[in-house]
């Protein structure tokens, strides 16, 4: 079980670093990534993930382009962790922490094919530690950091070419790693009908040109929060995090069914910020329904971690209207923040897990 990484001084336990330091099923290492043209022209999501314990690793790429959601993921037995490629998807880390790079392989049968590569535009984020423990077993307990950016090189979706460029080619990405529900189905047992997660989730990273502001709000049904973040991250790393305190929502919902939510606007208000009072109107420009084709926990024959053998690779595309019903959970949104006469793009991300009467929904 030796692999490239034992030669590089990493080791946190006396085993190989192919072993991770707990043999909790749910361990992972993942990494995502999201693309936009500061427009409504399409909006893209990928990532790959290692899940040591479960011996797998898998990776995908989604697009929405108009009313078409393009896939391509792939999974394969876990081995050499150093190995950040799966099928004809890979990463490569050009520098760590500020150049990255994520690759689909040309191929005719696949909707999509990139060569793009990732520069950080702010220092990268360490978000607050998510820990959620129900009935006496740890659900969450992961660590993130987040970066804003721009991306570089070329995208093709389906029949068209898109010369990828920094200077409107922006988003965000993140690198997770710890616990939190992966794999096949277990066994239910106490925790039946309990959700891991409940409440409204919110995220945006909000890049604008001389900074980023990064707002995280996990809130249940009660207004209690487990999670939240607000800070504003300047591009300059020699200047320092401004935290700008408790933030504020303020969202419209158009609501198509129980498990379909929109946000059509929202402003979202940081008053106890370090120099007065800030606002941010957010308008939604395209969605990607992130649970769909990615892994993320609502397929009951694709979930991050779950074992499909020694490799295996799919593509497929959805219509959005045709397939509408398959269509919920976890909203991904490229989106125009405006803060006074100051204009950014970034991620607007939300999910309503359960009950949630703030907004009416049920």
């Amino acid at each position: 079980m030796l692999s490239q990484m034992d030669d590089y001084p990493l080791h946190q336990t006396s085993d190989v670093i192919r072993f991770v330091g707990t043999s909790d099923r749910n361990f992972y290492d993942r990494y995502y990534f999201n693309l936009h043209s500061s427009s409504d022209d399409l909006f893209m999501v990928m990532g790959m993930g290692q899940y040591p314990t479960l011996g797998v690793q898998d990776a995908f790429a989604v697009v929405r382009r108009g009313d078409k959601h393009h896939v391509v993921r792939a999974s394969r037995e876990l081995t050499d962790r150093m190995d950040t490629s799966v099928g004809p998807l890979r990463i490569e880390v050009l520098k760590g922490l500020e150049k990255v790079r994520f690759i689909v392989d040309d191929s005719p049968e696949y909707p999509i094919a990139m060569d793009i590569t990732w520069e950080g535009a702010i220092p990268a984020f360490l978000e607050p530690r998510q820990y959620i423990r129900k009935h006496g077993r740890v659900l969450f307990d992961s660590t993130r950091f987040a970066q804003t950016g721009c991306w570089t090189g070329s995208l093709r979706v389906g029949d068209e070419t898109f010369d990828v460029t920094p200077d409107r080619w922006k988003g965000s990405r993140d690198r997770s790693w710890g616990i939190r529900p992966v794999g096949e189905h277990e066994p239910a047992g106490i925790h039946e009908g309990t959700s891991a997660m409940e409440g409204m989730w919110n995220y945006a990273p909000m890049q604008f040109d001389d900074f980023s502001i990064l707002y995280i709000v996990n809130e249940h049904n009660d207004g209690t929060r487990v999670l939240e973040e607000a800070v504003r991250v300047w591009n300059d790393s020699e200047r320092e995090v401004d935290w700008l305190g408790r933030p504020e929502h303020e969202h419209k919902l158009s609501i198509a069914k129980p498990y379909q939510a929109f946000i059509d606007s929202s402003v979202i208000r940081f008053p106890e910020a370090p120099e007065g009072p800030l606002e941010v109107k957010v308008t939604p420009l395209t969605h990607v329904w992130v649970m769909v084709g990615t892994g993320y926990g609502l397929e009951a024959d694709w979930k991050h971690g779950m074992y499909k053998g020694k490799k295996v690779v799919e593509s497929f595309t959805l219509d959005m209207e045709a397939d509408k019903d398959r269509m919920f959970g976890l909203c991904d949104n490229a989106a125009r923040f405006e803060m006074g006469d100051q204009v950014g793009y970034g991620l607007f991300e939300y999910g309503f897990l359960g009950q949630f009467d703030h907004y009416g929904v049920k």
